[in-house]
């Protein structure tokens, strides 16, 4: 059986709290034609920032998070803004005004539904190379953050350990070690063809 759209016959506002807004959706199923409520929550649209330095450090930042009541290691991002032009601005502007950082060569290499079953938005994944600290940062109200290095060979470990636990985080590393493998595996590629490969095929 193949999984079909549910049909939406209305929807109506349920809250407005200024990060975000909840709607109520009457929605049909396909399968038994009946009615039902779904909630919606609708976000704009985020953005998380793989900086990497010369040295091969990640430039991350710990804050303290409410829900879970915990300081978090996290890499830098944010909500993107209506003057943002993309989300590689965004994530150049989340970069600096937080870690004070820039750097050469952003582009998106993922993006994720944070949660389908009840969220709306988008959450992109940018890279950005060869970062250096060049500004001073520039917090929002809500905003209370330290800037931490860490060595891109340790990040498996911290995840291991629990150390980084934002899901969204997780799911940003993991596009980066994607990132690295298709590149290694293209240097490797071209290094045979060309002849210079020294290592196993």
């Amino acid at each position: 059986m193949d999984i079909k759209p549910w049909k939406k016959v209305g929807s109506q506002p349920v809250g407005d709290f200024r990060i975000f807004t909840i709607r109520s959706d009457r929605v049909i199923s396909p399968r038994t034609q009946q009615e039902q409520d779904v909630f919606v929550i609708d976000c704009v649209n985020w953005v998380n920032v793989i900086a990497v330095t010369p040295d091969r450090q990640l430039v991350m930042i710990e804050q303290y998070r409410h829900g879970s009541t915990t300081v978090e290691l996290e890499i830098p991002g944010g909500m993107m803004d209506a003057k943002d032009a993309s989300p590689t601005a965004a994530g150049l502007r989340e970069l600096r005004e937080e870690t004070g950082y820039e750097g050469e060569n952003p582009r998106l290499i993922g993006r994720i539904f944070p949660n389908p079953a009840i969220m709306s938005n988008t959450c992109y994944t940018v890279l950005v190379e060869n970062c250096r600290c060049l500004h001073p940062v520039q917090f929002d109200h809500g905003e209370d953050l330290v800037t931490r290095l860490v060595p891109i060979a340790n990040l498996p470990q911290l995840v291991a350990e629990g150390k980084i636990q934002h899901s969204l985080v997780v799911v940003a590393l993991y596009y980066f070690d994607l990132w690295q493998r298709r590149r290694a595996e293209v240097t490797r590629v071209t290094s045979v063809a060309r002849g210079t490969w020294g290592g196993p095929l």
